[in-house]
């Protein structure tokens, strides 16, 4: 396969390709080398493809109409390795996914329903389901059905568009089978006590001042050859971690993600800096906040050590990363569990075209 019809877009903090699922090949590996050559992967600069040297603008939403009850389509989320010849489908991207439900709008999937256009979304990666709220002035079709333009902001993107509110159902246990899947509050690994969390993104989250750091880090600090002996321990847990999150192997895996949490410095509730799971990210991941928020609301975890929570049931979290702040929502139950959470996201589209291999 040579070429195919293709979206590029930015979602959340993230950009990608946006594919039709029949828009790409059947058979995986043929697809997989396709996204390769697409991306220019294997290679630090990708300069001989569309991705953008980084994990954040490496990556792929899979889309077509779902043949599931009250859901609108169906997405697969691909993670393109930027220097390895690596596709995986081993997570979710719930920053890609604030695109999937223009994307789907504008490719006549979805038809606009008024002003706004709500579009169920079933992740494939882990099972669970998301609810896309699109802005379709007028409610007409057509090419230009989806508005892009507006006032809402989030932390790491410049400038404000128009705002995409995406809920999350039953995402506890999407990829390890439990929210906790050891059972355990707090798991002490590598001498560090680390919570094993999965509330949408298997995650491991940690004090940053146990492993010997402030939590306050720049993304260059993180990442510089001072923070080596701290990286090299991190990668130590997530390796240990992996069996004991149902993940199995997690060498060349994407997931867990690693987490280091802090008290709140900007007025936030946790501090956050994270590792996805080798480079340090700018910012943070949609589900990955979603867990990490979570996590705040288990007693005795590390989270919850630093954490500054508000009172009541529905509980509005700003988790803090180095570029700024994403605030989570999270309604609980009365049994005292996270019922559902809620970002608000913007999406803009880039190109449409045709992309070559």
């Amino acid at each position: 396969m040579r070429s195919a019809p293709c979206m590029w877009m930015r979602g959340g903090t993230s950009k990608g390709g946006y594919f039709l699922a029949d828009d790409l090949p059947a058979d995986t590996a043929e697809r997989d080398a396709f996204l390769l050559a697409v991306m220019g992967s294997p290679d630090p600069r990708q300069i001989d493809g569309m991705g953008g040297a980084d994990p954040l603008t490496s990556k792929v939403a899979v889309v077509k109409t779902s043949e599931r009850e009250g859901i609108d389509v169906d997405y697969l989320f691909l993670q393109v390795f930027v220097d390895q010849a690596i596709v995986t489908d081993a997570q979710n991207c719930g920053n890609i996914l604030a695109g999937v439900g223009p994307f789907a709008i504008e490719r006549g999937l979805v038809m606009p329903t008024g002003d706004e256009t709500a579009v169920s979304i079933y992740m494939e990666n882990t099972g669970q389901v998301a609810v896309a709220t699109v802005e379709t002035p007028g409610g007409f079709t057509g090419q230009h059905a989806v508005n892009y333009s507006g006032s809402a902001r989030i932390d790491g993107v410049p400038g404000t568009h128009a705002p995409v509110p995406v809920e999350f159902r039953d995402t506890a246990g999407s990829s390890c089978g439990a929210l906790l899947p050891t059972g355990n509050a707090v798991d002490v690994i590598e001498g560090v006590a680390c919570t094993l969390i999965d509330n949408g993104m298997p995650c491991i989250v940690m004090a940053a001042a146990d492993l010997g750091a402030t939590g306050y880090e720049t993304r260059e600090e993180l990442e510089a050859e001072g923070f080596a002996e701290i990286r090299r321990k991190i990668e130590s847990i997530r390796l240990a971690a992996g069996p004991l999150m149902n993940l199995g192997d997690v060498k060349e895996k994407s997931v867990p993600k690693m987490f280091l949490v802090s008290p709140p410095k900007d007025g936030g509730a946790i501090c956050t800096r994270s590792f996805i799971p080798h480079r340090a990210h700018a910012t943070i991941g949609v589900l990955a906040a979603v867990t990490v928020a979570t996590a705040a609301l288990i007693p005795g975890s590390p989270a919850a050590k630093v954490a500054v929570i508000p009172e009541g049931q529905r509980k509005t979290l700003s988790v803090e990363h180095p570029t700024g702040e994403m605030t989570c929502v999270l309604t609980l139950g009365d049994d005292g569990q996270v019922a559902s959470a809620a970002l608000l996201r913007t999406a803009r589209k880039l190109m449409d075209g045709t992309v070559f291999a």
